[in-house]
């Protein structure tokens, strides 16, 4: 791929084919981590980390030790276990050198264990069978992707609390409402990529 490849690639990952706004993976922590713009910011920073790591070492994984073996049938129950071990290091440091944070974020950052953006970027990975740098590349772009949403989301949901919403729309309402003119927002960069 040409250097101009690779930034429509990067700038497809983050905004036409958003792994929250287009594909509705991870919406659980979207949700529930965006009420702040600090939590939402240290939420955003585990996910790129644990996204990016879980779609290079499941690659790894995949092509190393799942398909020599024959055993591509236990992919899904491989990819949770490498996840799970990169969520618990990223518990672990956190709570030792964030303890703040760490307590803000809750049973939010555990979730990221379960969350179907991190285990649906590994599975996207192999399904459009990247190489190892695209597989990189995606994982990353994704996540800053994700990232980019939260932030945004978080920073129009503070702006909530000063704002006169209507009864009916307040709470999850408003965020479900926002969070789909986002996804209508975003998706306007289609037209960048072209698909």
């Amino acid at each position: 791929m040409s250097f101009g490849d690779y930034m429509l690639f990067i700038i497809g990952a983050i905004l036409v084919n958003n792994i929250l706004l287009a594909k509705f993976l991870g919406n659980c922590p979207f949700l529930g981590v965006s009420r702040r713009m600090d939590t939402a910011t240290g939420m955003s920073m585990a996910v790129i980390f644990v996204l990016t790591m879980a779609g290079m070492i499941t690659w790894l994984v995949q092509y190393y030790i799942l398909v020599p073996l024959d055993i591509e049938y236990l992919q899904t129950i491989a990819f949770i276990l490498v996840i799970a071990a990169l969520v618990q290091l990223v518990e672990i440091v956190m709570a030792k050198s964030l303890p703040a944070l760490y307590r803000a974020l809750g049973i939010f950052l555990p979730l990221i264990t379960t969350n179907c953006a991190v285990l649906g970027v590994a599975i996207i990975n192999i399904q459009a069978e990247y190489d190892f740098f695209d597989t990189l590349l995606f994982s990353f772009s994704s996540a800053v992707g994700y990232s980019l949403a939260l932030i945004l989301f978080a920073g129009i949901r503070e702006r909530f609390a000063m704002a006169r919403i209507p009864k009916v729309f307040q709470g999850t309402a408003i965020g479900l409402v926002t969070a789909g003119f986002m996804a209508l927002a975003f998706s306007g960069f289609a037209g960048l990529v072209g698909h």
